[in-house]
């Protein structure tokens, strides 16, 4: 996944907070799934999910003090495509930045959104959150929210393969949802439906992805499965068989690992958001 390396950055669609982040408990969360408040879905049972995961994944340790991070000036970090290859922040500039110019050219009315780096815990338009719920994005104040170890955990607690297209897949998710948040639909959708239409249209823009100019050629095969093994990795059942031992597909509320590999991959074979609607994802 390489940029070209003269494209400029728009440092100012990603604002670094800081933050403090602790040790020892901190666990899951829910990988590109998670809408919160605003007048979108309160995904009360990912909480619950969340939680299991981090008492049963590992999370059971003595809590470590909390490490406070500084924020950080991605203007002078984050210049060109060269800087995007060379550091993780710079590269999620970059992501962000190729996924917005694919929207802006999709819909005349699309409106830029910001993505908050933060550690820890973070304040919200839609109340306060920690890391514990993983990338998630607000419908009350047109923002994603992502704590850049939960890349870490997608591998470590939810045996994804990972890798940078991984993290792309993942940013492009909470964009999608603020593109329904946009149209509407976050209101008028069921919560699985909405969060396969955002992994539908994670994988239309990787379709388009180097038509926005950052990417010095299209993704490869090995790449794109980056993307469709952390979408395995998040599916409802297979979160559920490792927290519960057990499968509750009446209690699903991001879709079985089938349906978002299912539908991160019919956003890419077609290349057209008008193929997400989403009756025909579930």
């Amino acid at each position: 996944m390489d940029f070209r390396d003269d494209v400029n950055l728009d440092s100012s669609q990603v604002e670094d907070v800081g933050g403090s982040g602790g040790g020892g408990g901190g666990g899951g969360g829910f990988p590109g799934g998670m809408v919160v408040g605003g007048g979108g879905i309160v995904t009360l049972i990912v909480l619950v999910i969340v939680f299991v995961v981090n008492n049963l994944g590992g999370g059971g340790g003595e809590q470590q003090p909390a490490v406070q991070r500084s924020p950080s000036d991605l203007s002078q970090q984050c210049r060109t495509g060269k800087d995007a290859d060379q550091t993780e922040k710079c590269r999620v500039v970059g992501v962000v930045n190729s996924i917005q110019d694919y929207w802006k050219s999709e819909a005349s009315d699309y409106r830029v959104a910001k993505t908050v780096l933060y550690s820890g815990s973070v304040r919200t338009a839609c109340g306060a959150a920690d890391s514990a719920v993983g990338p998630f994005y607000c419908p009350g104040d047109q923002r994603v929210y992502l704590d850049l170890s939960f890349f870490d955990q997608l591998q470590s607690q939810f045996g994804a393969k990972g890798g940078p297209f991984a993290q792309a897949y993942v940013i492009a998710h909470e964009y999608g949802h603020h593109v329904q948040n946009l149209l509407g639909a976050l209101k008028e959708g069921n919560s699985v439906g909405t969060e396969l239409q955002a992994d539908c249209y994670a994988g239309v823009w990787a379709k388009h992805a180097v038509d926005t100019g950052f990417y010095e050629k299209p993704f490869t095969d090995a790449e794109i499965a980056e993307a469709l093994d952390a979408a395995a990795a998040v599916g409802d059942d297979r979160i559920q068989q490792r927290t519960q031992g057990r499968v509750d597909p009446d209690s699903f509320t991001h879709g079985s690992s089938k349906q978002r590999v299912a539908a991160l991959t019919r956003g890419y074979q077609t290349g057209d958001p008008a193929k997400c609607a989403q009756a025909d994802l579930r």
